[in-house]
């Protein structure tokens, strides 16, 4: 059987020799069976080929299957037995080899060897090795499989150019397989930690906004949306908006052009985190990446009675120090961000129905007809503005000074906050004014009139009136170019507020439409009939339809990413924007709820339980050892990258060197500096120097 193995050299010229009875050589050779067994196995599969009958094939769709079972009607005892169910077969056990034992005169011949082999040319080296691996044993070519294996493996990587590898990197938009990527070599991680990769994967994760800033107090009440170092980056560097996957979606922008920070159950995003400046768009990408998947899958919450009796809440703000919650019982809660360090703000006689905060100011008011200004830091009262002359039912700033409330009175007043003076009267409305909404100088309200109203602050007079409902106009909502009512007739109507007209009735609710949100081209309604509607206002159509709750939508909230929505039926439920799936449920399913308010990486829900008002705090920001990398010591740097192939002796020897050169080093620790200023992130192709290929996701 010698032609199942290579022939050695010497085997070779040996069959040369002549053969025959007249000296000539013979062109062939009778074939032998080799019996010497200590160096070649003959394939066990070739010792059984001619014992074994022809293989039975496969059964026919239509052909009946022989049972296994002795007692089935289908069995036969000529049927050969079923085949055992096949088991794993076990792994080789790829140990490293133990050097340690070889004498002095091994390292001579070696020596002597490498020496000789490496003068020799390509056909000679050829016919060296074919000799030595005939007279290797199946576990000794084992071996050699495993040395050579990973030589002859080729990285791209390190032959390409860096321009070219990193337009390879760039067509891949998953972040885990960029991460386990990262974790392939050394050059890998230099190209990933290329920041043009990862600004080119915010944008087609929709991860434009900025998260983690330096704390802002001073609340942005231009009309024009403070900068976004990384969207006016790498929107100025590719040319072109950042690509959205849904027809609704609203354009990456930092913050909404709040002017009033009164947004009803929340302050949208701009409260951010004190956490250390993110300077990367990798550092900025990770973190998006973990508070999104906390969204989905994680968070850590607490839960807090806030008071001994049942209490209804009637509004809930988040802001960038605060957590204040107003209820029917004439109290004011305030909370630290985190849920404690609550202050209670007494002055109110009756329910308080309606607040707006601005940096450590707060305005409120409700059925007492008052309306009163505290100081949240200290807790106290500076003034009492008195003129409404029925319950005070909604509130909005315009600026630092000056708050406009809307009453059951049919008025609107203009007050500055300063003074505690009332600067103007606003009178048209017949009914109750039920919600309100500023924009600069213009305000536009809601009433239980059928109509809402377009108002000058300045001039204080109204400029248009809005008349389509058919019935009490009970959610508004304004950015400034167009307004959006919802209204008990379950229709949302589209005005413009230059010329008055109605741009477009949106149908599909079957009840009140309470609850309403517009950012960019998207609205997102909720009804009395438990339904979230999410809308284009550029096709004034709908995209999704989403049964949300069993009974009414309370509290409705969404940024670019996410909707969440509290219902009477006791449950909050997060949904994706784009997709329109439900993503999650919040929290266990309580009694009703009143209200949710969210921002990046915090959700609060005020809901009853046991007939008791509870506040749930959520926090899905990734903890500080998630976000910044450490440089890996060089005795981890080993254990993470150990080698593909078995050491050599000569290879063993120096690493046993270096290993004693290393005893005594200290172990060092430091945060990763590879992070770049946002300023400097161009399309540089030149990877910073990194110290060790670490995933910054965590793969379990």
């Amino acid at each position: 059987m010698d032609r199942y193995r290579t022939q050695s050299f010497s085997e070779r010229r040996k069959s040369m020799v002549p053969n025959n009875e007249d000296g000539e050589l013979s062109p062939t050779r009778s074939l032998t069976l080799n019996t010497n067994t200590s160096h070649v196995k003959l394939p066990q599969r070739v010792e059984m080929m001619g014992s074994t009958s022809r293989s039975r094939g496969p059964p026919t769709p239509n052909m009946t299957t022989p049972s296994a079972d002795p007692d089935s009607p289908t069995h036969s005892s000529h049927d050969p037995p079923p085949p055992p169910t096949p088991a794993a077969s076990p792994g080789p056990d790829h140990e490293q080899p133990d050097w340690s034992a070889a004498g002095d005169q091994e390292d001579v011949f070696l020596k002597q060897i490498r020496s000789y082999f490496i003068d020799k040319s390509h056909a000679e080296r050829t016919r060296i090795l074919g000799d030595l691996l005939n007279l290797c044993t199946s576990q000794q070519l084992s071996f050699v499989r495993q040395y050579v294996d990973p030589l002859l493996k080729k990285d791209p990587f390190t032959s390409l150019p860096n321009e070219i590898c990193l337009r390879i990197l760039s067509c891949i938009d998953d972040p885990k397989v960029l991460a386990r990527a990262s974790q392939v070599s050394y050059r890998w991680r230099e190209l990933l930690s290329d920041d043009v990769t990862w600004m080119k994967l915010c944008a087609k994760h929709d991860y434009g906004r900025r998260m983690s800033e330096n704390h802002v107090t001073t609340p942005f009440s231009t009309s024009r949306p403070p900068p976004n170092p990384i969207q006016s980056n790498y929107l100025d560097q590719e040319n072109e908006a950042p690509h959205h996957s849904f027809p609704g979606a609203t354009p990456v922008v930092p913050m909404m052009q709040y002017n009033s920070r009164s947004f009803d159950s929340a302050t949208s995003s701009n409260a951010l985190l004190r956490r250390p400046k993110i300077r990367s768009y990798k550092s900025h990408f990770k973190q998006r990446y973990l508070v999104e998947t906390a969204w989905r899958t994680g968070g850590n919450h607490i839960q807090k009675h806030i008071t001994q009796d049942q209490g209804v809440v009637t509004s809930l703000h988040l802001t960038p120090n605060y957590i204040v919650v107003a209820l029917d019982n004439a109290k004011i809660h305030v909370f630290n961000t985190d849920g404690s360090g609550q202050k209670t703000l007494q002055g109110h006689v009756m329910g308080v129905w309606a607040m707006v905060p601005w940096d450590d100011t707060l305005v409120s008011g409700g059925c007492d007809r008052d309306v009163r200004v505290w100081d949240m830091a200290s807790g106290n009262a500076l003034h009492t503005l008195r003129g409404h002359t029925s319950t005070v039912r909604c509130l909005k700033m315009s600026d630092s000074s000056t708050a406009i409330s809307g009453s059951r009175d049919t008025t609107l007043r203009v007050w500055d906050i300063k003074t505690g003076l009332c600067k103007n009267v606003l009178v048209g409305h017949q009914a109750s004014v039920r919600c309100l909404e500023i924009k600069g100088d213009i305000v536009v309200s809601g009433s239980y009139d059928t109509t809402a109203r377009v108002w000058s602050i300045s001039e204080g007079r109204c400029l248009r009136t809005l008349s389509g409902h058919f019935s009490q106009i009970y959610a508004i909502a304004f950015d400034g170019t167009r307004i959006a009512t919802g209204s008990l007739d379950t229709s949302v109507r589209i005005w413009d507020p230059n010329n008055g007209s109605c741009q477009a009735i949106l149908q599909g609710h079957t009840s009140l439409v309470g609850q309403l949100q517009m950012r960019g081209n998207t609205l997102v309604t909720g009804g009395s009939d438990g339904s979230v509607r999410v809308w284009s206002l550029e096709k004034m159509a709908p995209i999704h339809r989403l049964a949300a709750h069993d009974n009414s939508v309370t509290s409705l909230q969404f940024d670019d990413t996410r909707v969440v929505s509290g219902g009477s039926d006791g449950r909050v439920k997060v949904w994706d924007l784009k997709s329109g799936q439900l993503v999650r449920e919040l929290s266990t399913p309580a009694d009703a709820v009143w209200r949710v308010a969210f921002e990046e990486e915090k959700c609060v829900i005020m809901a009853s339980r046991s007939n008791r008002t509870i506040m749930e705090v959520w926090s899905f920001s990734p903890p500080d050892d998630a976000l910044y990398e450490r440089d890996p010591t060089l005795a981890q740097r080993m254990l993470n990258a150990p080698p593909a192939r078995p050491l050599s002796a000569v290879e063993y020897r120096s690493m046993a060197r270096e290993d004693q050169a290393m005893t005594g080093l200290a172990h060092e620790a430091a945060y990763s500096q590879d992070d770049i200023d946002m300023a400097d992130a161009g399309p540089s192709t030149a990877p910073p120097h990194v110290t060790g290929p670490r995933s910054f996701l965590d793969d379990d």
